[in-house]
Parts: structure tokens; sequence; C-alpha cells
């Protein structure tokens, strides 16, 4: 084999089954925190078989029928109450850690956990994100889209994607391009590979990149059992999908069912908001913000700038800039973010980061102009 430099990042479908858990634990916290502003989740589903477990802690004052919430998850994506039993075990959050997060001084709030966070941004796309995971996505969405509309027929919401990309020479060339779809009993081979084909090509274009790489489709050759009666799904299994395509790092904690007091979610954010800025005020090509946290704090206990040698300016002034520009109180920045008011089920598919078809705080150029004064 040929020594190339290759990445490649993959994506889930609405259906695939921890992408069904992510979206009912995201429902469940938006109906909770559109009556409660002030509600603490940590909501975990698992699917398994025609078994879904509604689990976690949640203290709230809202009401919300988590099971009729589930449904309403389930049923676009070719379900009926036939076809699951919906179970709920849900508590309260531990009197521990809520006194740890709501603080005396009503200024402050604590970290929910210790934890590292990662935000990661680069000049590689107009989403500041790696391209295989933009391609990635796409190709599912755009499937996806075509499913919902039935402009491509017989074919269900379990799907995945995976994208490889040569770096080996100054232009990137897609290596190969993967889908896997749960499909009809009935459906037409060579029709579907023509429809799966054309997408892929249709992606492809649209980035200005070649056409000429490997298509593989449905590479295990039948796949009419899908989702959850296929395979189980829990939420929180897909993080690096949620995110840089394993481009940049992740620190491990997952991001849906979760308040913004969870720093594994608001903390990401905001690290990503910081990265996106630096990239876009040109102080360097990539950026990513390493951010610890320790229970209870709050602020971060530490920070770390990584640019990848692609700095514009030195990396001292860069992270001097940085914390002259943001302020790091969790409480502050996730209302800078505006945290308690953002609907999280539509980044439960297709990632949190990159996302120019949704208005999203943290994708915001707004600190662009304070990182470049700040770094002089």
């Amino acid at each position: 084999m040929q020594y190339k430099k290759i990445i490649t990042s993959e994506s889930v479908g609405a259906g695939h089954p921890d992408k069904i858990c992510d979206q009912i634990s995201d429902a469940i916290l938006d109906e909770c925190l559109s009556q409660d502003q002030n509600s603490r989740v940590a909501c975990e589903v698992l699917a398994c078989n025609r078994l879904i477990v509604i689990a976690g802690e949640i203290t709230t004052h809202a009401y919300v029928d988590v099971v009729k919430t589930a449904w309403e998850i389930i049923k676009p994506l070719g379900y009926d109450e036939n076809d699951f039993t919906i179970i709920s075990n849900v508590n309260k959050q531990s009197v521990d850690i809520a006194q740890s997060v709501d603080k005396t001084n009503k200024d402050l709030i604590g970290a929910g956990d210790q934890g590292i966070v990662f935000g990661y941004a680069c000049d590689e796309t107009p989403q500041y994100m790696p391209l295989t995971s933009v391609l990635a996505h796409e190709l599912l969405k755009e499937i996806e889209r075509q499913r919902r509309s039935k402009e491509f027929i017989k074919i269900q919401a379990d799907m995945k994607s995976q994208v490889s990309i040569d770096y080996s020479n100054s232009t990137p060339l897609i290596e190969t391009m993967l889908v896997s779809i749960q499909h009809d009993e009935d459906y037409d081979v060579e029709y579907f590979n023509k429809k799966v084909s054309a997408i892929m090509e249709q992606i492809a274009k649209k980035y200005n990149l070649n056409t000429n790489f490997k298509k593989i489709i449905n590479s295990s050759g039948r796949f009419v059992i899908g989702g959850p009666i296929g395979d189980t799904g829990l939420t929180g299994r897909k993080i690096i999908v949620d995110t840089y395509g394993g481009v940049g790092h992740h620190g491990g904690g997952a991001f849906s069912g979760k308040d913004p007091t969870k720093v594994d979610r608001s903390a990401s954010y905001f690290a990503r908001w910081i990265a996106k800025n630096i990239v876009a005020a040109k102080l360097a090509k990539q950026c990513e913000i390493q951010l610890a946290f320790a229970i209870g704090q709050p602020q971060p206990v530490a920070m770390y700038v990584n640019t990848f040698n692609t700095n514009l300016i030195d990396e001292t002034k860069i992270f001097e800039a940085i914390k002259k520009s943001f302020n790091f109180d969790i409480k502050t920045f996730i209302n800078d973010l505006n945290l308690w008011t953002t609907k999280y089920l539509p980044v439960a598919t297709y990632g949190h980061f990159g996302r120019d078809d949704l208005d999203l705080s943290w994708e915001k150029l707004n600190k662009v102009e304070d990182l470049i004064k700040n770094s002089k």
C-alpha cells in the first residue's frame, strides 16, 4: 500500500439508533428549558430492540411528558406505537451536585463536574470545519432530505457515511465516499446505487472537488433491519460525529440531554466560539482551545491554545488576546451564548459545529475585531 496522507470522517443519520437517543434526550431538554430556564437536566436514553428507556436526573418546575416527547421524535423516522415500548426512570439531580453548581453568590455558577473540553476551527471550509466532516454530514443531510420528500424512495432513516480525503499533495482529493442506507426489502438495487452515486457527485461538485473517487455503497450487501431493532442505541455515543470528525481533539464528554451547567456541553460551545473567531481574525489557520474544569468552580482551572504551527502571530499574543476578549465565568459565557434559550434538538443530528443552516450563537464571528485589537 502506497503511503498517502488520508484523513477520514464519518456521519450518521437521524434514524441511527444512537442518534435517535440523542434526539430524544435533547427534545426532553428543550421542553424543560422552554418552561423553566433553571431546569437541571441530564437525560439519557437507551434504545434496544423494541424497548426504549428514558433515564437520568431532571430537576425542574416544567411538566414534560417524556414518553410523548419521545414519540414525536420516533414517528417521523418511520415508526409507530406498535414498534416500541417506552418506559421512563427519571430522578431528581443529586443534592450534592446541586449545591456545587448553584452558588450562594447568584452571579456565579459552578461547573457541574470536572472535565476537559476542546474547541477547534480551521480555514479549510467556509464553515471553519474540517472538509471530511463537512462532506460526511452533507451527504446524509441530502439523502435524508430526499427520503422525507420522497425523491428517494424505498429507503429508511438509518444511514451512515464516511469520507476519506487525500492530503498528500497541495490539492485535496476525495479518495473514497462510503454510504450505508437501510432499505426496503423490495428496493431496486440499480435505482438505489444510481441515486446514491448522483448525490455523492453532487456534494463533491458543490465543494469543487474531484468526482473520480471510489464509491462504496451498502458494502454489507443487505440492510433491511435497522434502527434500534437492528442495533442498540445510547445517548452520547457519537461524540466524534457531533464535533470535528476526529480532526480536532475531544475531551470525552457528550452533549445531548445536558443543560448548560454541564460544561461538557456549554464549555465545548464556548471553546468553539473562541477558536472560530481566532481563525476568522487570521491569527492562525488552525486553532484548538483546551479548557479544564473542576466541579463547583466558576471558571476553568486551565486553558491551552494550540495552533498546530499555523499561527500568524506569536501564540502568547493569541493567548493574551483571548483572555482580554472573552469572559471565562461559566455563568457569563452561558449568558453570552444564550444557552438557556437555545433549541438543542436541531444540533442532535449532523453535528453541533459548522452548521450554516442554523443560527447558532457559538458560530457567530462577533469577536474578530476584539481579538485583532487585543493581539497587538
